[in-house]
């Protein structure tokens, strides 16, 4: 993926994560399209940067994916990067019958958002130079954290579902995941200021660093991740697993 010159389409843009890389991106020369559900949050995120185009989207509808897809497509038809970030984390209680709201809405948001993200835009993106998809997972996704297990499982599911994608579109479109650790951002209540975890300023600075050599890894991992992604070839997942369930 190139450093700059592309127009990147990014969800969950109004807020953290999404917000930082739209921001940098369109520092570094890009055009980026914010989406998600609140206009608020977005216009928050365009403010002093002209690149940024804010516009909404429910992820979890695939009717408004549809209609935000052609509509994205009639004014930025260069499209050719597609950031897949949109995200939610509920803590769930496993231990005796339960309302699956939760869960439902999280694998909605998580893992079939994404999937019907890159349905409706893959056709388009095979036909652009440059394409390149971005699926934001999780540490999470190699070392589940109990008290979020859907939300893990999500994430293990956009992992695999990357793997296969970047053997099925092989010379078409770059795949990239980027696997962030604990983040402090507001993707759970209170996490912005949780002692232990990575700064979201430090998480920018490390990943976003990757993308500007014009040649980023198929998977963008900062080192605090490390101890997650690579805990089972390094025989050390119990162990993990066991500090994650303490939490």
């Amino acid at each position: 993926m190139k450093n700059s010159g592309n127009t990147i389409l990014l969800t969950g843009g109004g807020s953290g994560i999404g917000q930082a890389m739209a921001q940098r991106w369109a520092d570094n020369g890009n055009t980026v399209i914010v989406a998600g559900r609140s206009a608020g949050n977005l216009a928050e995120t365009a403010e002093g940067h002209p690149s940024i185009h804010a516009m909404t989207l429910d992820v979890t509808d695939p009717a408004d994916i549809a209609r935000f897809a052609a509509e994205v497509l009639a004014r930025f038809p260069a499209l050719n990067v597609l950031v897949n970030n949109a995200g939610i984390m509920r803590v769930e209680d496993l231990t005796g019958a339960r309302d699956l709201a939760d869960a439902e809405a999280t694998i909605t948001t998580n893992l079939f958002g994404p999937i019907r993200m890159i349905d409706a835009l893959v056709e388009h993106l095979s036909g652009q130079p440059d394409a390149a998809i971005v699926n934001v997972s999780s540490g999470l996704a190699f070392v589940p954290l109990p008290k979020t297990p859907t939300y893990s499982a999500t994430k293990a599911g956009l992992h695999s579902y990357t793997v296969a994608l970047r053997k099925q579109l092989e010379g078409k479109i770059e795949l990239i995941e980027v696997i962030p650790p604990g983040v402090q951002t507001e993707l759970t209540p209170g996490q912005s200021t949780r002692e232990g975890y990575l700064p979201l300023d430090t998480f920018i600075e490390q990943t976003m660093s990757q993308f500007e050599t014009g040649n980023p890894p198929a998977e963008v991992c900062v080192p605090a991740v490390r101890l997650l992604r690579d805990a089972e070839a390094e025989g050390h997942y119990d162990e993990v697993l066991d500090r994650l369930a303490s939490m």
